[in-house]
């Protein structure tokens, strides 16, 4: 039996070699646009305030840098909700135990630091038991749902209906709200709902974090709510992903295992026997 294990890591090099390039092909352009952009606007803020120099200019731009890692948003005033009220605060630790991390809020203390590490350290471990369970009972209504198909083919419509009901609740209809509520487009809501749920978390796009707008107290506790069984439904996907694309390729190696003994015994049966030459010991 040929292994595949140095195909797929070929496979795999190969695809972060291909979205390196594309990804290169469609951003550095525009982030080049975007710094060139950015270098005049400076200049114009220069030459209609004269009262200030490049250096003030670029240690105000260093401070606002430092309030946006701190989490503090520079637009708008000290009016502005917290950023650690108990419900931005639940949606954190939800954001810290499913290993998303967006990256715009961090705790900025030593002890909330300390706390934060030995909180990932048991909490990590919680979370993928709870989804661990979470999709065995998603399986286990997957088999009652095939218990209660008995036709022809009810694999394929079980994991239609999975994969319908799934992507209506977890990828079509929250960007609606998310759109609703924040003021995304559709594009942009989808974009957050996917890289949330796949646990990238860019930190680019965030829930309830515009000072423009009003939240209801509970919005991000009912996000990170979403998040958690969205996780799980996501998660049960790409592992079946990942085991389809194993069986497709141990069949493949089969397959072409088979056809090269099949073809060795075939060209074995079709040539005529030879004489054999003794040779003398």
């Amino acid at each position: 039996q040929i292994s595949w294990t140095p195909l797929l890591l070929l496979g795999y090099l190969f695809y972060l070699l291909l979205g390196a390039m594309v990804f290169q092909l469609l951003e550095k352009q525009a982030e080049t646009h975007f710094r060139d952009q950015f270098q005049l606007e400076k200049l114009r803020f220069l030459q209609n305030y004269t009262c200030l120099d490049r250096q003030a200019l670029e240690q105000f731009v260093q401070v606002l840098m430092e309030a946006w890692e701190k989490g503090v948003n520079p637009e708008g005033n000290s009016t502005n909700p917290s950023n650690w009220d108990f419900s931005n605060s639940f949606f954190f630790a939800g954001t810290v135990v499913t290993t998303i991390g967006y990256g715009n809020l961090s705790p900025s203390t030593v002890a909330g630091q300390i706390f934060c590490v030995f909180y990932a350290l048991f909490g990590v471990p919680l979370n993928l038991a709870f989804l661990n369970q979470l999709g065995k009972g998603l399986n286990a209504h997957l088999l009652t749902l095939e218990r209660w198909v008995q036709k022809p083919g009810r694999a394929q419509v079980q994991l239609a209906i999975f994969l319908t009901t799934g992507t209506l609740l977890f990828l079509v209809f929250p960007p609606l709200v998310f759109s609703y509520v924040e003021g995304w487009s559709y594009g942009e809501g989808f974009y957050f709902t996917f890289i949330t749920l796949s646990t990238i978390g860019f930190g680019d796009y965030v829930v309830g974090t515009n000072p423009n707008k009003h939240y209801i107290p509970v919005y991000r506790s009912l996000t990170a709510i979403w998040i958690v069984f969205g996780l799980a439904w996501l998660a049960l996907v790409f592992n079946v992903g990942a085991d389809l694309m194993e069986r497709h390729l141990q069949l493949k190696w089969h397959k072409s295992d088979l056809s090269l003994t099949e073809g060795a015994t075939t060209k074995l049966e079709d040539e005529p026997e030879q004489p054999r030459i003794h040779i003398p010991s």
